[in-house]
């Protein structure tokens, strides 16, 4: 049972963050940005919403356990 609410979480996670850098990449072209600065743009926030997940996780296992 954990081990499939690890993988769904990690999959909601993975989602979320592919639309955030669709989002961001697609905000990017809008302004005018190149399309390799579009792509770093997405990649950035792509990043930004992993690492956000990984520091929420960890706080909530620090005061789970």
């Amino acid at each position: 049972m954990t081990v499939a609410i690890v993988l769904l979480a990690t999959a909601l996670v993975l989602i979320v963050a592919a639309l955030v850098a669709a989002g961001a990449a697609k905000l990017a072209r809008i302004d005018g940005a190149t399309y390799p600065a579009a792509i770093t743009r997405a990649a950035t926030a792509a990043t930004a919403v992993i690492t956000l997940a990984a520091a929420a996780a960890g706080a909530l296992a620090a005061l789970i356990g």
